[in-house]
């Protein structure tokens, strides 16, 4: 009996554990907290994805990392100060292909990223793009190598 209690809360322990290491990623990928500060203060306040996530087809833990892709899109701008268009589609580019490699993750999920989606990321793209003074920045070109 002592080993079953033992283990059964061992089981718990561990169980718990897992639990509040998913919550703490969801409150970072989600914006709370990030690996490196946010200094511009309309993307540090801003919920990056929030139509995907009121709407239940779009798995939480999925938008998560598409939240995650462009938290670390703004921590690239701001180190890397792009000084151009060129230069920002550069980073954008590689955030897009991020996006494509969630695709799968999303079919896993039972959702996509349809037109909603597409729609919203994009929108999301362009918020970051005018946040950092690209205010002429093309949505398209931003997201060029999008396969969704």
């Amino acid at each position: 009996m002592k080993v079953l209690v033992t283990s059964g809360l061992a089981y718990m322990a561990a169980s718990l554990s897992v639990v509040l290491c998913m919550i703490g990623a969801s409150v970072l990928l989600r914006g709370w907290g990030s690996a490196m500060p946010i200094t511009n203060q309309r993307v540090a306040g801003h919920v990056f994805l929030q139509q995907m996530y009121s709407d239940s087809y779009f798995p939480d833990h999925v938008v998560d990392k598409g939240g995650a892709i462009l938290l670390r899109l703004c921590e690239r701008i701001e180190a890397e100060q792009p000084s151009n268009l060129n230069a920002l589609y550069a980073l954008t580019h590689a955030a897009t292909e991020e996006f494509n490699s969630l695709e799968a993750e999303f079919a896993a999920a039972g959702s996509e990223i349809e037109t909603v989606a597409r729609e919203v990321i994009a929108e999301n793209f362009w918020f970051v793009a005018s946040a950092y003074g690209f205010t002429d920045a093309d949505v398209e070109k931003l997201i060029a190598t999008r396969e969704w």
